[in-house]
């Protein structure tokens, strides 16, 4: 009979006979004898499991970081997205003659812009001199080099304008290149282009 066995009250011997009942005494040392094969396997198992487990954690932690990482420069670059020409490429008073043409793109007038884009260039305003027309400007969208602006009409006393018009602005050798796009009261669709240059 082994030690560790004859420690134990009530414990059995290998035979399975009853092991003498002896004093409470503590146990002094763990049992020599190995455990199971099948809880040796258990056990291993659930250290192999408990591997995986803390590797996938570990895993899934550096992609949520990364991807955490990625979503906070994403919000960042959504507050202009796309935009690859800085604001201040934008900013100033601009003006330029602009060539109206209809859908079939047969010329309709020739007219002079005033664009005025303030600082952050997201808002600004518009006189069209040659109609006495004039409006706000609104930043609506971004695509690399370009800007997009919603203009609404806020005076137009000879009613010769449109309500309301998009232009999009991006930056040349010269000036801002532009390109105002509406459609007539009419439901004919006018496109005016022309080269705004600084007029600072």
């Amino acid at each position: 009979m082994d030690a560790a066995a004859e420690l134990e009250s009530g414990a059995e011997d290998r035979d399975g006979a009853a092991a003498p009942t002896t004093s409470a005494v503590p146990v002094q040392q763990v049992s020599l004898w190995s455990p199971p094969r099948s809880v040796q396997g258990s056990a291993r198992r659930r250290r192999r499991i408990t591997g995986l487990a803390v590797g996938t954690a570990a895993v899934l932690l550096i992609a949520g970081g990364t991807a955490a990482a990625w979503a906070l420069i994403g919000e960042d670059a959504e507050d202009v997205p796309n935009a690859a020409v800085p604001a201040v490429e934008f900013v100033g008073s601009w003006a330029g003659e602009m060539t109206q043409v209809d859908t079939e793109g047969e010329h309709v007038a020739d007219w002079h812009a005033e664009v005025r884009i303030e600082e952050g260039a997201e808002r600004g305003s518009t006189a069209w001199t040659t109609f006495t027309c004039s409006g706000t400007l609104e930043l609506t969208a971004t695509d690399n080099d370009r800007r997009v602006y919603a203009y609404t009409e806020t005076a137009d006393p000879e009613e010769r304008c449109v309500d309301e018009s998009e232009l999009t602005v991006w930056p040349g050798a010269d000036g801002l290149h532009a390109e105002w796009s509406s459609v007539t009261r009419e439901g004919t669709r006018m496109t005016s282009t022309g080269l705004l240059s600084s007029a600072t």
